[in-house]
């Protein structure tokens, strides 16, 4: 075995700890999912009050669009996401109390070395913060519920009411206990309206709960002009969000269509023309590749696993800039930053690792702007949409909700900002596809044709860049994707293709993402 072996092998074993760390804590994160999921069911909320006296039969279409009873279905929603948040807290109380067990399992054994102890008590109050906030997540949805409930026990709020008592008894949060009280008081006849009622509402309640609740209010107050106000900016906020969820519809519905029209296309020209079909991937497409397995393994373990999870987050370590603490314009700059420097150093690994073998030959990195590739690369987002969505709604059962997801997405939820957004677009729909398309289609998987067949070296290489992304729950569907990546990187011969795809797709989800997001205004 050579020296250069000798140090790959032990690059490689460092540089997988983090990343086997990460995919082992992303098995009890959460998935953005479940949030999309009521966003998607706040604007439905927001959606079912739109009210047109002039427009004929607006009760039939709000009904066929909405369902019979919206109230009744956000209800179900926010309930299951509450048994999913509880399924986390018990995980995460029951990991916090086999960490204190341990811990004083240490303290006995080895009072006279307090490393260990030091770091069992960080990873306990790591693991505190997060039950604590898994606690308040838990509470601010019972709130909703109970308003829910409220809302569709129609004159009867009993039931919401006792939900709200139950807050006030038990919760551990000052200001949920808090707004659950003037809740109940909002309700309750026989109770006064508290001072702070309207400005505590404004400040803890969103979309149509705030709005819901200030409706109550107001009529109670006998506040005409502001109620007339509330509810003419409550129709204009419904009306908007019918438009949010037809625009989130029509990507997936009739992208999803034309899609499925696609697949079905090729299948038949599979059937009728064989060996010419788009959907043959044999020998003939292979790439002469002159390099061994090294330069692919130096590539992977030095410029993207070495540097992306060990170099760079030390070299970050001496900027001293506390993440958590950054205003969302300053997480999205670092994460904009962050990715510069991976791409810039990855790709800089590649270049000294194949520099001694150029020129390269035929259709190694072709950037054709004359050619198809519009076409290849619209195409392939048509034909991945039906595919990707079908396997992830296997993979939310599978996972049932947890298995982690890409903070970028969390983050673009929150951003209402036109600059956040403006950087969170750039990295995700430009740099993102640039950097992963060269790295994954333009050299991994035509390097790996020499040792494979090229279905196996487009399955292979999609498997790591889905890995590569570092949640598990993310892995099925995004091995799919970069499938469909592979397919049309191999027939097309140009990455501008499977760039354009890339891009495609993640635009689509920044703009579900904004939509969502902007419904909880």
């Amino acid at each position: 075995m050579t020296t250069k072996r000798v140090i790959l092998i032990v690059l490689t074993i460092v540089s997988l700890i983090p990343v086997i760390l990460s995919l082992i804590g992303s098995i009890n994160q959460p998935q953005v999912q479940s949030n999309l999921q009521l966003y998607q069911t706040n604007l439905v909320l927001q959606a079912a009050e739109f009210s047109d006296e002039n427009i004929n039969g607006i009760e039939q279409i709000r009904e066929s669009v909405l369902g019979k009873n919206p109230y009744k279905s956000a209800l179900k929603q926010y309930q299951d996401a509450r048994k999913l948040s509880e399924k986390n807290l018990t995980k995460l109380e029951n990991n916090l109390k086999i960490l204190e067990e341990e811990s004083q399992g240490i303290n006995q054994e080895e009072n006279y070395n307090s490393l260990p102890i030091l770091l069992g008590n960080n990873e306990q109050t790591k693991l505190q913060i997060e039950v604590n906030q898994q606690l308040q997540e838990i509470e601010k949805i019972t709130v909703k519920i109970a308003l829910l409930e409220i809302a569709e026990g129609e004159g009867n709020p009993n039931k919401g009411l006792g939900t709200l008592n139950e807050l006030q008894k038990l919760s551990f949060s000052t200001s949920i206990k808090n707004t659950a009280n003037i809740l109940s008081y909002l309700w309750n006849n026989n109770e006064p309206i508290l001072a702070e009622s309207e400005a505590t509402i404004k400040q803890e309640l969103n979309g149509w709960f705030r709005t819901y609740s200030l409706n109550q209010l107001y009529q109670i107050q006998e506040r005409k002009d502001d109620l007339i106000k509330l509810q003419e900016s409550q129709q204009e906020a419904a009306k908007q969000a019918i438009i949010k969820l037809t625009i989130i519809a029509i990507i997936p519905v009739v992208g999803g269509l034309i899609g499925v029209g696609i697949i079905i296309l090729c299948l038949i020209q599979l059937a009728v023309k064989k060996e010419s079909a788009i959907l043959v991937i044999d020998e003939r497409f292979k790439w002469e590749t002159p390099w061994t397995i090294e330069i692919p393994w130096q590539v992977l373990v030095v410029g993207f696993l070495l540097f992306g999870q060990i170099l760079l987050p030390i070299l970050a370590s001496f900027l001293t800039i506390n993440v958590a603490e950054l205003s969302l314009r300053g997480k999205a700059f670092y994460v904009l930053a962050t990715y510069v420097a991976l791409s810039l150093g990855g790709i800089g690994v590649l270049y000294l690792s194949i520099k001694s073998f150029f020129p390269l030959p035929k259709d190694w990195f072709n950037f054709n702007f004359f050619n198809n590739w519009i076409i290849w690369g619209t195409g392939g987002y048509l034909v991945a949409l039906p595919l990707v969505i079908i396997i992830s709604l296997i993979n939310q059962n599978i996972w049932d909700g947890q298995g982690g997801s890409n903070p970028l997405l969390s983050l673009a939820l929150e951003g209402q900002d036109i600059v956040v957004l403006a950087i969170f677009y750039f990295t995700a729909a430009i740099a993102a596809p640039f950097y992963e398309e060269i790295m994954f289609r333009g050299f991994l998987l035509p390097s790996l044709t020499r040792y494979f067949p090229l279905w196996g070296a487009i399955g292979i290489s999609s498997l790591i860049f889905a890995v590569a992304h570092l949640n598990l729950s993310e892995v099925l569907p995004l091995t799919v994707l970069g499938i469909v990546l592979g397919i049309v990187y191999t027939r097309s011969r140009n990455l501008l293709s499977s760039m354009l795809l890339h891009s495609l797709w993640n635009s689509g989800t920044l703009i579900s993402l904004f939509l969502l997001g902007s419904g909880g205004n």
